[in-house]
């Protein structure tokens, strides 16, 4: 027998200890499920369509408001007020109000999940997860309302892509362009219902926050979830917040992969995905110059207090030209921020802080876009739209692209205003 993938020992957990091999179909059961400003839409779907009126196990649920905070509209306040009411009648055990942060950020800052277990939530970025070694995946409304009535779920177990990181980046080159390298090289789907599993010794230059960059971006990738092995990096962050054990899981040497990307991190320069999709990628230099009118950095994929502390590197002591937006990605990391002095450097350089949120990632307030504007953005996704204006470009960058490009009005290498 050939050895097993992250995919097949996890999934093969959570299904009570099973030998599974990618392809079959298995009963899982979560450590963790959890929903955003959408949990009111999933209890109608609870109530009205299926029927039910309890949540099996809401010691295991997790609702977050983040996704329109504070509420910008009389609807988006109604439907926060459900949630509330909601949590209270189901006595679920994890609740995070208005103004704590964006729920991959928040869970994984709270511990909740832990290396080797699964998560299910009704957000596409849940392969954010990986991070810490645990199985994440994005399900849908339905499919939350299922979990929630009975705590489990079926699935097939994904075959698996394994793609090996060698080498160091330079300076003002992130994970953000190791990402969306692999988007404009794979494509878009390259990583289709598949789990995307890192290795190589790249990993150890990484940083946490940077980790976490690459596998949320795997959503973008199509990946059914991503995985970086964990190591005492991650069980030193972990130790704090931890309330029962764990058992992290790896990948056998022999497991079987579909492909195996290689990719020398050392060799990459910043990277910029063009509109309207986060695989139209190129090297900056082939759109330095490009004008914008907007600047952003946040959302779940870089507004930890890592990305901030890059863009005030860039911005001390210069000043925006441009709109420069900052959100947090939490409460945490706002705070952190405005300790160190990094949230003073970033005012000083004109920024414009926000709520920890998503913001204007999903168009609902905080930063859309007029007509025919473009904004370089710090986010996962530049859909036609994605920002609330069909008519405006989006721009995804690193966030030293970002800070830089704030101070001149155009798409800017970081090194051209040091």
């Amino acid at each position: 027998m050939t050895g097993y993938t992250f995919a097949e020992k996890a999934l093969g957990r959570a299904a009570g200890g099973l030998t599974v091999r990618a392809g079959e179909v298995v009963d899982v059961t979560p450590d963790l499920v959890f929903s955003h400003d959408n949990t009111a839409a999933i209890r109608r779907i609870f109530q009205d369509e299926i029927g039910a009126t309890t949540i099996k196990h809401p010691e295991r649920v997790a609702f977050t408001l983040d996704h329109a905070v504070p509420a910008p509209t009389t609807r988006h306040a109604q439907n926060h007020a459900e949630i509330r009411e909601w949590v209270r009648q189901q006595n679920v055990a994890h609740f995070f109000e208005v103004g704590r942060g964006i729920c991959h950020q928040v869970i994984s800052e709270e511990g909740l999940i832990l290396p080797g277990e699964l998560i299910f939530g009704s957000d596409s970025h849940t392969t954010h997860f990986g991070w810490l070694g645990a199985f994440g995946m994005a399900v849908g409304r339905t499919e939350m309302a299922a979990l929630w009535l009975t705590g489990q779920i079926w699935l097939q177990v994904p075959r698996a892509l394994r793609i090996w990181l060698d080498g160091r980046p330079q300076p003002y080159t992130t994970a953000k362009d190791v990402a969306l390298h692999i988007l404009g090289r794979y494509g878009a789907d390259g990583g289709q219902y598949r789990s995307v599993e890192f290795a190589g010794n790249a990993i150890t230059h990484l940083s946490l926050s940077e980790r976490a960059v690459l596998t949320n971006m795997m959503a973008e990738f199509g990946a059914m979830n991503a995985y970086m092995p964990p190591d005492d990096a991650v069980f030193d962050y972990l130790q704090p917040h931890q309330e029962r054990d764990y058992t992290p899981l790896y990948p056998d040497a022999d497991a079987v992969y579909d492909e195996t990307h290689h990719i020398d991190i050392s060799a990459l320069t910043p990277q910029i995905a063009r509109p309207h999709r986060p695989d139209n990628v190129v090297a900056l230099d082939e759109v330095a110059g490009t004008p914008v009118q907007q600047a952003f950095i946040g959302t779940c994929t870089n507004g930890r207090y890592e990305d901030l502390c890059a863009a005030a590197e860039i911005l001390r002591g210069q000043r925006a030209r441009i709109r420069l937006i900052v959100i947090p990605a939490s409460s945490h990391v706002l705070e952190q921020a405005a300790r160190s002095g990094v949230l003073a450097d970033l005012i000083s350089a004109g920024a414009t802080i926000s709520t920890p949120g998503c913001g204007p990632c999903m168009g609902n307030h905080m930063g859309v876009p007029a007509p025919d504007e473009a904004t370089i953005s710090t986010g996962n996704r530049n859909f036609r739209g994605r920002m609330g204006t069909r008519e405006a470009d989006i721009y995804l960058s690193n966030p030293y692209v970002v800070a830089a490009s704030a101070i001149t009005g155009r798409i800017t290498d970081p090194q051209e205003v040091l």
